[in-house]
């Protein structure tokens, strides 16, 4: 009887810790306590917004909602990369000066003709990038059915072989285009590996020299800052895309909308998304990712080749960012080497508010999809009330801080002075 006695308070306590029903409802609302601020930030704009001479709430109408999206596009897919790079505990500065690059070699293929120092870059970066995936993806795919007539190394030698002749392919395909302009499939194809090149740069001076990647990518942002002015022969030049004049028609492709609803880049930002939350969530790379993050010494030593994932995420960050480039020129019709400029910052603060702690391991790409919304229906709910610039930056400002704050729960540590300055005024009042 006595046990008996003894176990229920036991058992008490631990249904009250539980909390039962609503604990778990308290539980279920902390979980998802990102998609309950979006929801609130969208319930501001529907009651802040003014309305048409029709009645029409502007901030509901499909137009608005749309035009979000594809002003969000360009940042959302640097976010994307910058959350893999941040998950494993890293940061790249990068990105703005990679996506200008991209807007300035697809404005140019574009627009000119011949070997111009757009296609001199990126034609043999295609070539080599290409012939470097296949040589890596042949081993790794024949290692699953090799026999000891093809043991490690005679694969690796075949994959060389398939690569080269797959790299000599693809650049006489693109060599092909240029007694002509490129057209969207050529920019598409070609612009993005030079970004992912650049990227896999970093990881590789990251990863191999041992160095700090705040420093690393801060060098290559001025330095590819300087590619980009120098690819255009002279400072801050603007290079114009006027579609069906002095660039391909189909150009205007990558600024349709969709169901006249979904603007093209919104699509392959969303895609992007989907894409690297699969990736994340059920591979064995996602899986390193968030190890690298969490503890990357005792992820070396468990025998995961770490530098190259790192390698890896720094050159997909790369990738997104040209991809970013080739989208921006299509939106704005320009490629210029100060495109990207800020945009950095942008995609970080987005990667924080969606929950990615800066210390790695932690975060989810549906959070950083949140966090990119939140970004973009804050400024157009501060647009359509017409808030000047200026009060903008600093209502941004604020909540980035608050959400790094909560994100890693420093929020009442900060406020504890003032609680214990609050309770010894009251004592002395008493």
């Amino acid at each position: 009887m006595a046990s008996r006695a003894e176990a229920e308070p036991r058992g008490g306590a631990a249904a009250g810790k539980d909390g039962g029903p609503l604990g778990a409802a308290l539980r279920f609302v902390l979980s998802t306590k990102l998609y309950w601020g979006l929801a609130l930030l969208l319930l501001v704009g529907v009651l802040s917004s003014p309305v048409n001479s029709r009645g029409v709430n502007i901030f509901l109408s499909p137009g608005n909602l749309s035009n979000v999206l594809r002003q969000v596009s360009n940042n959302g897919m640097v976010a994307v990369g910058m959350t893999l790079v941040i998950l494993t505990g890293g940061i790249d500065l990068s990105v703005g000066s990679i996506l200008a690059l991209g807007s300035l070699l697809c404005a140019m293929l574009l627009t000119m003709e011949g070997w111009t120092s757009a296609a001199v870059i990126s034609i043999p970066v295609f070539g080599i990038v290409l012939l470097l995936m296949v040589a890596w993806i042949v081993p790794a795919i024949g290692a699953s059915w090799a026999t000891p007539r093809t043991p490690p190394r005679n694969l690796r030698t075949i994959g060389v072989v398939i690569g080269v002749a797959v790299a000599a392919l693809a650049m006489w395909w693109a060599a092909a285009m240029l007694p002509g302009k490129f057209g969207v499939a050529g920019v598409l194809a070609v612009v993005p590996p030079v970004g992912l090149a650049l990227g896999a740069l970093n990881g590789f001076i990251i990863a191999k020299g041992r160095l700090q990647p705040f420093i690393v990518t801060l060098a290559m942002m001025v330095g590819i800052l300087g590619v980009a002015r120098l690819v255009t022969g002279q400072d801050q030049s603007v290079v114009p895309v006027y579609a069906g004049t002095n660039a391909p028609e189909n150009i205007q492709l990558l600024r349709a909308l969709l169901w006249g609803v979904l603007p093209i880049p919104g699509l392959f930002f969303l895609a992007a998304c989907a894409i690297f939350a699969v990736l994340l969530g059920t591979t064995t790379f996602g899986r390193y990712v968030y190890a690298i993050g969490g503890n990357e010494q005792a992820t070396r030593l468990s025998g995961v080749a770490v530098d190259r994932v790192k390698i890896a995420v720094y050159g997909l960050s790369g990738m997104l960012a040209s991809l970013a480039g080739v989208l921006y020129t299509a939106q704005y019709l320009q490629g210029k080497p100060d495109a990207g400029e800020g945009i950095e910052l942008d995609a970080i603060a987005a990667v924080v508010i969606g929950g990615t702690s800066l210390m790695g391991g932690k975060g989810s790409m549906g959070g950083t999809l949140v966090g990119v919304l939140i970004f973009g229906f804050l400024s157009n709910i501060l647009q359509l009330n017409n808030i000047d610039s200026n009060t903008q930056l600093v209502l941004k400002g604020m909540i980035i801080l608050a959400a790094v704050l909560l994100q890693e729960g420093q929020a009442g540590r900060l406020l504890s002075p003032v609680r214990g300055m609050l309770r010894g005024w009251s004592r002395g009042s008493g």
